[in-house]
């Protein structure tokens, strides 16, 4: 898990990073608690680096490798 966490930091971690820190401040400025769901959505992406790359969400439709 610390590996994890410490490692592979590129800028869109940080920009999601960020925008979750700024939903929990707007949700406790605003007293809008909805933006908390959406802070921890974000906050989550960045804990355990999920999310879409450069190439989108697709996933493959190749059954076989190229060298096959």
């Amino acid at each position: 898990m610390k590996e994890l966490l410490f490692t592979n930091w590129h800028v869109m971690r940080l920009v999601r990073l960020a925008f979750a820190l700024f939903l929990f401040a707007q949700a406790y400025i605003l007293r809008e608690w909805m933006f908390i769901a959406f802070g921890l959505f974000f906050f989550i992406q960045v804990i355990l680096n999920l999310g879409c790359g450069s190439n989108g969400c697709t996933i493959s439709n190749n059954k076989y490798n190229k060298d096959e």
